[in-house]
């Protein structure tokens, strides 16, 4: 790839109802977000969900992710308790869309099989543990136990993808999430927890791409912290890297 032209990296869009710049519902991305891509030298490209019914087409995805040479899951609203349990959804679960799901979880099992470099972020972890058939503890509790508006340490195992990407042992991270992973999907491993115990990473040993998933929010404070934008520069660098 000549060193001048951006890696594309697809990042599913998440809907919203209303914005305060348009008079229509909207397709939007967190503007951090796309900045730290931006960057870290990486073309952000926002891609349409599409999963009529609540379920994509494996082969229509696998097709549009083939122009891209790298993937961010984004942050966002709950995935939907059926996705992961027979139980009933807690009161607390929020902004589910069948078909953001559906497209999200398809888009996590074709990155993950094509080894197309991926970052997930937040929510993004919470999709791929799914999709690799983990579940999720519907709601953490309380002021004491959620993880909202919360910036804290992360320690980070020795060795890891993230370790590297980061170039740190511990971290502060920045969380909005009342969620978080109970069983960790097939193959996935822990590259970070925090205090309290909550996984706050996963990896995929093995993998042939780069992967690495956080369930905080890195594009919150990359513009001032190396190491949370070490984690976009690290994707960008694979995705340069694979062509």
């Amino acid at each position: 790839m000549d060193p001048a032209v951006r890696p594309l990296i697809a990042i599913p869009a998440r809907f919203s109802a209303s914005t305060s710049a348009l008079r229509y519902a909207a397709e939007v991305n967190a503007r951090a977000l796309v900045d730290a891509v931006w960057r870290a030298g990486g073309e952000p490209a926002t891609i349409h969900p599409h999963a009529p019914g609540g379920t994509a087409d494996p082969a229509e995805v696998a097709a549009r992710l083939t122009r891209f040479d790298g993937i961010l899951l984004p942050g966002g609203g709950d995935l939907a308790p059926h996705r992961y349990s027979d139980g009933e959804a807690h009161d607390s679960v929020y902004d589910v869309d069948d078909e953001q799901d559906g497209f999200d979880l398809e888009v996590a099992r074709q990155a993950l099989d094509a080894g197309l470099p991926t970052l997930a972020v937040c929510r993004g972890l919470q999709v791929v543990n799914v999709a690799l058939g983990g579940t999720l503890e519907q709601d953490m509790g309380g002021p004491q136990r959620e993880h909202r508006h919360v910036v804290h340490p992360v320690a980070i195992q020795r060795g890891s993808l993230l370790g590297q990407a980061t170039g740190a042992e511990k971290v502060e991270a920045s969380c909005y999430h009342h969620q978080r992973v109970d069983r960790t999907g097939v193959g996935l491993t822990v590259a970070a927890r925090a205090v309290d115990g909550t996984v706050e990473a996963l990896e995929l040993p093995g993998l042939h791409g780069w992967f690495a998933a956080v369930q905080w929010h890195p594009e919150d404070t990359a513009h001032q912290d190396p190491a949370q934008q070490g984690l976009f520069d690290a994707l960008v660098r694979a995705a340069r890297g694979r062509r």
